[in-house]
């Protein structure tokens, strides 16, 4: 008959099992962290400052890029942004980062300026566009411009194909998709300027001027007012009564209003249109929530004819 084991052997042999039980487990929680880590890494971090330069990016990098959108919510307003720890921590882990530029969205670069990631692709959309001629003003509103656009998304497409050159050939193929879906809301204006080329219509911001000139349409506010609103400041009375008497005189078709900012004197001239039975068209800076950028800009476009063929 064997002998039984004494009882220091069966704490031994306890003992053994619970080192390989846990030397198991250690080993299958090493396996998921590191398949987690490599599911992640493989896309590239992208930051950008708004969510249209956030969508726009998506649609061109699709399964392999992870976008981050400092600016989503409607009610923030990039021109007096501050950017946070977590902004901060973003942006130092991006390979490419997206900021519009022109002075509209400088807590990019005073991240960047501060050492946050200097090694990541910088896009300044503004510079891409072409827009800064010299003597000329700026509207850095260039995502209301759809040739200036489709230049930012070849520019996208160049970026994320030099971090990731295996997909570089979807890139390109995913902006050129792109660019004819802007072709047709190119065509859209086209169709908007044939029809009204030369009218008249207020604003209330430079926001979406790079739309309404390329419809045809000529913009009767006083600079002063929309530049003032603009930047926060207050109106002179003359200066808004000049323009309010743009819609009580009927000088205007429609009246292109920024919501996204609006204040107790960007109301009065909705009001002022609105009690003159003259269409207003509301406008954004960024997204609404549930569109994407080519949803967007179709609506704003299909919005603004509307109101010009009442």
């Amino acid at each position: 008959m064997p002998t039984p084991p004494s009882p220091l052997r069966l704490t031994l042999i306890a003992g053994a099992g619970i080192t390989l039980l846990a030397g198991c487990g250690a080993s299958s929680d090493a396996k998921n962290e590191t398949s987690t880590s490599h599911g992640s890494s493989h896309k590239i971090a992208v930051t950008a400052s708004t969510n249209v330069y956030g969508d726009i990016t998506q649609q061109i990098g699709g399964d392999q890029v992870e976008v981050t959108s400092v600016i989503s919510d409607p009610s923030q307003d990039p021109h007096s942004y501050e950017a946070n720890t977590q902004n901060q921590l973003t942006l130092s882990k991006a390979k490419v980062v997206i900021e519009n530029g022109g002075g509209y969205d400088d807590f990019i670069d005073r991240m960047l300026g501060s050492g946050n990631n200097s090694s990541a692709q910088l896009i300044n959309a503004v510079k891409v566009s072409g827009r800064t001629t010299p003597g000329s003003e700026l509207n850095e509103h260039v995502w209301y411009d759809f040739p200036s656009v489709a230049k930012i998304a070849d520019r996208i497409a160049a970026a994320l194909g030099k971090a990731d050159p295996a997909h570089a050939a979807t890139f390109t193929k995913n902006a050129a998709t792109l660019k004819g879906k802007l072709a047709g809301l190119e065509a859209k204006e086209a169709d908007i300027k044939k029809k009204h080329d030369g009218e008249a219509i207020g604003i209330t911001e430079p926001v979406p001027l790079y739309l309404t000139e390329a419809s045809g349409l000529v913009n009767k506010t006083p600079k002063e007012f929309s530049e003032a609103i603009e930047e926060g400041h207050d109106v002179s009375p003359k200066v808004l009564q000049e323009t309010l008497a743009l819609y009580s005189g009927k000088q205007v078709k429609a009246l292109v209003h920024n919501a996204q900012t609006s204040g107790p004197q960007s109301e009065k001239v909705v009001n002022a249109a609105k009690n003159a039975h003259i269409p207003v068209v509301p406008v954004t800076e960024t997204l609404p929530k549930g569109k994407d950028y080519l949803g967007w800009m179709t609506s704003n476009v299909d919005a603004l004819a509307s109101a010009l063929d009442k």
